[in-house]
């Protein structure tokens, strides 16, 4: 019934170049919202789809409208490929699907779930982040170049400015600062920077091609996935237009192409790859390149590539550490303009260890979730709202994993856990390690004692019977303990 409600509530889609019915439409759309609240859930939906509106059928697009910049990139990322498959599933000829930011209210405007929206307009009539798949990118005159206009367009977040280096990235950042004040410096020529998923490769490619694009430059910067190259190839032999493909790439000033794996099996076009490069090299032209493995190590590239690939500069970036996991939660928090707790961050950074794209993705469902419903970002939201993250970063608990957190919290050596030294600064932290053994593990008293340098079941019990009294008199202590508790838990 609820559902019935909100979408009865929607304006009548404007139907353009269709031939279909609005009323076929607007049940057909019924159905499609009926099914993601059922594959998502109440809350998942309720945080993320409830807002949707549906605004027109333009031919074979189905365009949607959400009330917010942030809400549209959310949606497009993680539903954006669903919505288009429910919508075939539909059969009523749409084929896309464009997910847009709604003009502002309308006086007479209809309402959604008690919000004013607006009636859908003409498309000369609407605003330009309306008629723009992401204004930002649009407007900025150095993602437009005439010399290569089917190049992919740059993220604006993604610039050396919003980039957080630490240990793990700092030589990575250094080559790539490097390349782009001084493209095609010898031994910079090719740069290849490769890491695991989510670690910050094209996050610097990015940032190369923004620093070379700025104005003055007069530099032409081509920038792509593998993938996008893969295709442009392709349809350049079907159209037989490969002479203009190839003078297209080999007339640029940098050539940077994200992802080189994919051209893994792909055999014609990774030779076009190794002309193209050959080109560009000789002619003094720079060439960047990121990958998921260093030259050497993937296997089902051409030799003669591989080897050309590792003739430059390759740098790694590493997987993060807690430092640096940290800060780029602290600037992303920061850049958000939500208070979001260190506690929270310091949790975040403890449960979600391999993938930096993750765990932004993390604090961005955790800022908009405070947003949409106007609640404070607290440890037992994160809980409730990122469930189903953090369950995929349990694990198995042990005592030596405790030892290892609570002496990393407490600033203290492993060895310490064990040895016999008394001192406060030593023996507290000792004892909520053993006040957590007993809590997070099934082992007994005298099996926790012999992993704490052979102590005696007594000392256990006392410890946990310390640090029980210490959390009731002292409420910091007791957050402390608690942060520990959740970062550990399975």
């Amino acid at each position: 019934m609820l559902m019935q409600q909100e979408d009865l509530g929607s304006p009548s889609p404007v139907l353009s170049g269709t031939g279909l019915d609005s009323a076929n439409v607007t049940e057909a759309w019924a159905r499609i919202r009926g099914r993601l609240r059922e594959e998502i859930g109440e809350i998942e939906y309720r945080t993320w789809m409830r807002q949707m509106t549906l605004a027109a059928i333009e031919g074979e697009e189905a365009v949607v409208q959400v009330p917010s910049r942030f809400l549209r990139d959310w949606l497009r990322s993680q539903y954006g490929d669903r919505l288009r498959a429910l919508w075939q599933a539909e059969n009523l000829g749409v084929r896309r699907v464009d997910i847009r930011v709604a003009p502002a209210p309308a006086a007479d405007g209809a309402t959604v779930d008690g919000e004013a929206m607006p009636r859908a307009l003409p498309e000369q009539a609407r605003p330009a982040e309306a008629r723009a798949a992401d204004p930002a990118r649009a407007a900025d005159p150095r993602n437009a170049d005439p010399r290569n206009d089917w190049a992919a367009p740059l993220d604006p977040r993604f610039t050396f400015d919003s980039f957080v280096v630490g240990k793990p990235n700092e030589f990575a950042y250094a080559c790539a600062r490097r390349v782009a004040e001084k493209p095609a410096s010898p031994g910079f020529n090719p740069l290849f920077l490769y890491g695991g998923v989510g670690l910050g490769k094209t996050h610097l490619m990015h940032s190369i091609a923004w620093a070379l694009r700025e104005p003055g430059l007069d530099r032409s910067v081509a920038y792509m996935s593998a993938e996008k190259f893969m295709y442009r190839f392709i349809a350049a032999l079907r159209s037989q237009s490969t002479m203009e493909f190839k003078e297209s790439l080999r007339s640029v000033d940098v050539l940077m192409i994200d992802d080189l794996q994919f051209l893994i099996g792909k055999d014609n076009t990774q030779e076009e790859f190794f002309h193209t490069f050959n080109a560009l090299v000789d002619a003094g032209k720079q060439i960047v390149v990121s990958a998921d493995k260093s030259p050497s190590d993937l296997s089902g590239l051409e030799d003669r590539l591989r080897t050309r690939l590792g003739c430059g500069m390759v740098a790694d970036i590493h997987a993060t550490t807690y430092e640096l996991r940290i800060s780029i939660l602290e600037a992303k928090a920061q850049a958000a303009g939500i208070p979001v707790p260190a506690r929270v961050l310091e949790y975040l950074a403890h449960k979600i260890t391999s993938n930096v794209r993750e765990l932004e993705g993390a604090l961005n469902r955790l800022i908009a979730h405070s947003g949409l419903f106007g609640r404070p970002v607290t440890l037992e939201s994160c809980q409730e709202v990122l469930h189903d993250i953090l369950r995929a970063h349990d694990r198995r608990v042990t005592i030596e994993e405790i030892q290892k957190r609570v002496a990393e919290h407490y600033n203290m050596r492993l060895a310490d856990m064990s040895s016999a030294r008394r001192a406060r600064n030593v023996a507290r932290p000792r004892q909520v390690a053993m006040y957590l053994a007993k809590q997070l593990t099934s082992r007994s008293l005298p099996e926790i004692g012999r992993k704490f340098g052979n102590r005696d079941h007594t000392t256990v019990m006392h410890a946990v019977a310390k640090v029980q009294e210490l959390m009731q008199q002292d409420a910091g202590f007791a957050e402390d303990v608690e942060l520990l508790r959740r970062m550990l838990e399975t």
